[in-house]
């Protein structure tokens, strides 16, 4: 091997890890709840798109008030993320995994309410790092009683048969 494979291998590696890292950390940072400015730069581009189960949204401002709005449906979470294959295309990636959640609700009825799917990510490497810049969360089955949407929150429809 010379030294320019070298330097390929140890790239792709390093981009590897700190994609994963970045996306083991969105995870985790759901269930610290410290939502700000500061959390939607550190992990998305301005011009992100989310679809969610709770709707789609595009741009940073608007990821970070629609996460906001879900998140308070919840007393506590674990945001589970596993199983992940990312592909790297130069400044480009893709990653696809599985995610568990477990939701206590904020009701007060003290009731759980758990999903799973899995997270279709688009990633590019920006100055900052890798940033999170297109993302889908496809809920494939839940358990539990899901909270009451307020309005603006709305179910992402059924997929088409």
């Amino acid at each position: 091997m010379d030294a320019e494979e070298m330097q390929r291998q140890v790239r792709a590696l390093t981009d590897r890890a700190e994609i994963t890292d970045l996306l083991d950390r969105y995870l985790r940072s759901l269930d610290e709840g410290v939502l700000d400015e500061e959390w939607a730069r550190a992990f998305h581009t301005e011009d992100v798109t989310a679809e969610m189960p709770i709707g789609t949204v595009h741009g940073r401002d608007a990821l970070l008030a629609h996460v906001r709005r879900g998140m308070a449906l919840f007393d506590r979470t674990v945001h589970l993320g596993t199983n992940a294959v990312i592909e790297i295309d130069g400044a480009q990636a893709t990653a696809r995994g599985a995610q568990l959640s477990t939701h206590v609700l904020a009701d007060g009825s003290g009731s759980v309410f758990v999903s799973a799917g899995h997270a279709d990510t688009e990633l590019v490497r920006t100055a900052e790092g890798w940033r999170i810049s297109a993302s889908a969360l496809r809920v494939v089955w839940t358990q539990g009683s899901p909270p009451r949407l307020p309005e603006g929150l709305a179910p992402a429809p059924a997929p088409a048969s």
